[in-house]
């Protein structure tokens, strides 16, 4: 089922100076979030993502294109269901936006109190949430004297105080240093696994993508570029800025004085194949036992010298460079018997 769905939105803001253009900040973008799943935003600064998540919670309006949640077009929605529809949706922000003269648990109850529910019903929402977070112990305790990791924790649980079927964090983890990054990351899973809450995350940051969501939109001057699996999408980048953010994490084919370097301390031909397990031969799919098989199968000898293979949800795929080494027509057949599997890539060590 879509729970959010956004058709030929565009958000353009007043010129920056007298006699200027408008500044478009979203520009025709389309996009759906199924519910339950987990879809990750990423896009350089000034692409547009954070705009998109303002206009999902209704605090921007579109300058044109329709923005639905649950099938309700909040561009339409009177201010009172507007406020009923937010506290359908959480947000969890970089900076934690904490109070500072209210305790964890106060901070906490926060929506509860603005929403005016019973106090025993507060209490025990409190509490049911700093057990569910890992901050049962400090309950009474100020932000000031908490980690970053157990501030944004707290952040975490008040934007579960409402029960909210959809959170959507804002560069939730870029404050954070990268251990705390992967708890708070494990956090959002187990919300989304054991809660069923549908969760949008908003990042210029591809190992987030990697670890926590399922689906990728990448945006660029206001617009999606690119947007499918998070499988797909880094496995195969089709567009330049999202093989930019796949490069960041993942190795590519060794070129230039990298490959230099290898044919300096490495004898033989030197190699790479991608790895793309779980596909077909036809879009790619090959697995390392396909590979070595070919390969050992003409007695040539191999060595791994660059690349490694990533896990993305029970799929594998990577690129590997070896090093082949044997008698030269030994050497070739292997090469071609390889390349029934999938294209081996032989750079000249010139270029």
């Amino acid at each position: 089922m879509t729970l959010i769905r956004l058709t030929g939105v565009t958000k353009s803001y007043p010129p920056a100076s007298k006699g200027g253009a408008p500044v478009v900040a979203v520009d025709d973008v389309s996009l759906t979030v199924e519910a339950g799943e987990v879809c990750g935003i990423i896009g350089y600064s000034g692409a547009g993502k954070s705009t998109v998540l303002r206009l999902m919670n209704a605090l921007e309006t579109p300058t044109a294109g329709s923005v639905e949640i649950d099938g309700r077009d909040v561009t339409r929605l009177r201010e009172r269901d507007l406020r009923a529809l937010r506290g359908d949706i959480g947000m969890i922000f970089q900076q934690f936006n904490l109070f500072d003269s209210r305790t964890v648990a106060g901070n906490i109850a926060y929506p509860l109190e603005v929403a005016r529910r019973p106090r025993t019903e507060i209490a025990a929402r409190v509490d049911e949430l700093l057990r569910f977070v890992g901050l049962a112990d400090k309950a009474k305790s100020y932000p000031e004297q908490l980690s970053g990791g157990q501030k944004q924790r707290v952040g975490i649980a008040r934007a579960l105080a409402t029960s909210p079927r959809i959170l959507l964090a804002d560069e939730a983890t870029s404050a954070l240093d990268p251990d705390t990054t992967q708890e708070v990351l494990a956090l959002l899973r187990r919300i989304n696994r054991e809660l069923g809450v549908t969760i949008l995350v908003i990042t210029h940051e591809m190992d987030v993508i990697r670890a926590l969501a399922d689906r990728v939109v990448v945006m660029e001057n206001g617009r999606i570029i690119e947007s499918g699996s998070v499988f797909d999408v880094l496995s195969s980048p089709a567009q330049a800025a999202t093989r930019r953010f796949v490069a960041s994490i993942i190795e590519d084919v060794p070129a230039g004085e990298q490959l230099r370097t290898l044919h300096d301390r490495h004898p033989g031909r030197i190699v790479t194949v991608q790895i793309r397990e779980g596909g077909t031969l036809g879009d790619g799919g090959v697995t390392q036992a396909d590979l070595f098989a070919a390969l050992s199968s003409h007695g040539v000898r191999f060595e791994l010298v660059h690349g490694g293979i990533n896990d993305i949800g029970g799929r594998v795929f990577g690129h590997l460079t070896l090093a082949l080494t044997g008698e030269a027509d030994a050497v070739q057949q292997a090469i071609d018997a390889a390349s029934a599997f999938a294209p081996l890539i032989e750079e000249d060590v010139r270029g």
